[in-house]
Parts: C-alpha cells; structure tokens; sequence
C-alpha cells in the first residue's frame, strides 16, 4: 500500500484535527495539542516538508525506517522531506513537547536553501534520536517558542529573515548537541568503532572479495546497524574521518600487504580487492599513498 502523503502544512494540520496555521510555509505548536491518533490512521505516512519534534512522555511509538522508538524522556527527530513514518498508539495520547514544520519553499532564496542539506541528522534513523539534557531542552523551547511568536506576529519584510535565523540557530544548536551525543556516549560509540574495525578486516580477508565487490557505505552501515548519515558523523566527530576514508584505510592496508608479500601483478591485486578496473585501484591508491602501485611494489624487491 502506498505511503498517506501530506502534502501541505494546512493539510497536516487539518489531518491532525488543528486550527490551520497561522502561515502556510511555516507551523509551530505544542505537541499536545494533538490528543488523538485517527481511527483510520495510515499505515505509512510521508510528508513534503521539514518536520523537527521534541517529544516528551509519549504513550506512542514511532516506526521510522527499520526501527521502532518509545520516548520515554526529551527527544529531538529530524524528518526530511520524502521520508517514510507510521505512529502506533492504543488509547488518547499523553505527551508533551513542541512540533516544527516547514516546507522547503519557505527557504526559497535564503542561506538556508542549501545548507538545509548539510544537517546530516535529517537522515538518521530513529533509533538515533538526539537526548537533551534539561538545559539543552530550555534552550531547544526557548528557540521553538521565538519562531513561534515570529509566525503569529503581522507579517513583514522581515518577518521571514527573522523566522530563518532563529531556524538555522536551531538546527545549529541540534548539530551542537548531536556532537556533544556522540562523545559523552564513549562507551556505545567505542563499541562501534571495534565493530567496524572488525567488519572491514573480516570483509577484506573474505575470499568471494571478487564477487562481493567494495563495500559501501551503505552496507556497512546497514552491518552496524545504524544509519549512513549517522556513522558517518559518529565518525567524523571520534575519528576526523568519514565511513568512506575508514573503508578506503583499511583497503590500502589489504592491498599494501598483496603487493608486498605476493607476486600478484597489479592487475591481480585489483581484481582481488574487488575492483572492476585496475585503473581506478592505482589511481585511489596513489591518491593514498602518493606513489602507484608498481612503485610501491617494486620498493620490496630493491
């Protein structure tokens, strides 16, 4: 069955039984205000605007992706357009917190119009969702309830500068606070870090390399276990690099020990690293190293 599509912010609040909004880009309101999932409530639900949630004490679960979530405590989710939720509740719901929409349009012709995709947590999964301390969550209120006020005042020619800036300074402080998450969660992230040092040694040593082919960030990922976008900032943030350096490592680690110890030709060491062509292998590897491979090779032979 085909997601329930909401394509606009009236209708999302129409759906969820609200007052309209007071402008149609743009939607700030206290979470409970919606006491009530619909009888026909879909099973899946897409949206083709922003949303950004903090939700306290919600008798509801939120399916996103693969996951399942209970918040049982001060949670942020980021929802980006074209992203598929569902929501499960058995009785009337009884949460707090505050919601955040806004369609893409809204940003037409200011700063955030790209930088809205440089927000990497808008592609986390669930399961990730970012844990605010009580004064991070005054802080995250403080910024939802100026936006809120901006959109309920007369509208102006700065009413949208206005609205745009106290939105970036939120999902700045977001970025903050998920930096500040993937450190003070050492022992968790620690965990990850051996378990994809692990995985990319195993991967690399497994003789059907041939035809399982690189591995992608994508896939290793889905082994740990959590979302692309979220690794990679896990990542950045306890290591200065990204998924795709780490797996790009530990396979010229693999193809420095081929070409030091065996008498494959380049061509085979390629081949057996899983790449297509050799030139694309020799071209990655001197990018690496600084010297092609047969140079490399040939400095065990002097």
């Amino acid at each position: 069955m085909q997601p329930y599509r909401l394509k606009t912010i009236s209708q999302y609040h129409k759906f969820r039984g609200l007052s309209g909004p007071a402008h149609p880009l743009i939607s700030v309101f206290p979470i409970g205000d919606i006491s009530q999932l619909r009888d026909d409530e879909p099973d899946h639900i897409i949206q083709d605007f922003y949303s950004v949630a903090l939700k306290k004490n919600v008798n509801a679960t939120l399916h996103y992706g693969q996951h399942e979530y209970d918040f049982d405590g001060g949670r942020m989710i980021f929802i980006a357009p074209n992203q598929v939720y569902s929501l499960r509740a058995k009785k009337n719901l009884t949460h707090s917190g505050w919601m955040l929409l806004i369609h893409p349009d809204f940003f037409w012709n200011t700063s955030l119009l790209k930088k809205i995709k440089q927000y990497e947590y808008f592609g986390y999964s669930v399961h990730e969702a970012l844990t605010l301390s009580e004064k991070e969550e005054e802080i995250v209120i403080s910024v939802l309830r100026s936006i809120e006020r901006e959109c309920h005042y007369n509208i102006d020619k700065f009413s949208k500068p206005v609205i745009i800036s106290q939105v970036e300074l939120l999902l700045n402080y977001a970025d903050r606070f998920y930096h500040r998450q993937f450190i003070t969660r050492e022992k968790e992230h620690h965990q990850i870090l051996v378990r994809l040092e692990q995985l990319l040694a195993d991967y690399f040593n497994d003789k059907n390399l041939i035809d399982r082919g690189l591995p992608s960030v994508v896939d290793i990922a889905n082994s740990l276990h959590v979302s692309p976008n979220y690794l990679s900032g896990l990542l950045n943030v306890l290591t200065g690099k990204s998924t795709q350096q780490h797996i790009h490592d530990k396979l010229i680690e693999k193809a420095k020990e081929k070409l030091s110890i065996s008498e494959l030709s380049i061509s085979e060491v390629a081949y057996e690293l899983g790449f297509e062509y050799s030139q694309s292998f020799s071209k990655l590897f001197k990018s690496k190293t600084g010297q092609t491979p047969s140079a490399f090779k040939r400095s065990f032979k002097l």
